[in-house]
């Protein structure tokens, strides 16, 4: 599947890999019930990210463009296009794929 990231810059991704939007939120949190928690706050454990799909190539089995996937931030590489900061993935390194088309595929969990 081709994606334009930009108007300049038409790019294809290739076997199984995923282009997502980089995290601009990994900075502070809050948490459910309204405090802030700064990024430099110790976790105990580590906490995966959700991202939206830019474009991915032709060995996708599973995710398309505009579907969320969550995934681990420390297995993730970074590359820069026309100023913008976008992920490039596996799809076997996604945890989950939240999207409206899977409907009864879903386990009862929404976002």
């Amino acid at each position: 599947m081709n994606a334009h990231v930009s108007d300049k810059t038409p790019i294809k991704m290739l076997h199984d890999r995923i282009l997502c939007e980089a995290d601009t939120e990994a900075g502070e949190r809050r948490s459910s019930g309204g405090i802030v928690i700064p990024a430099t706050a110790a976790m105990g454990a580590r906490r995966l990210a959700w991202s939206r799909v830019v474009a991915v190539g032709p060995h996708c089995r599973s995710v398309v463009t505009g579907d969320k996937v969550l995934y681990d931030p420390e297995d993730k590489a970074e590359v820069e296009v026309s100023g913008d900061v976008y992920v490039v993935m596996r799809e076997r390194d996604i945890h989950a794929v939240a999207a409206e088309r899977l409907g009864d595929e879903a386990a009862g969990l929404y976002l």
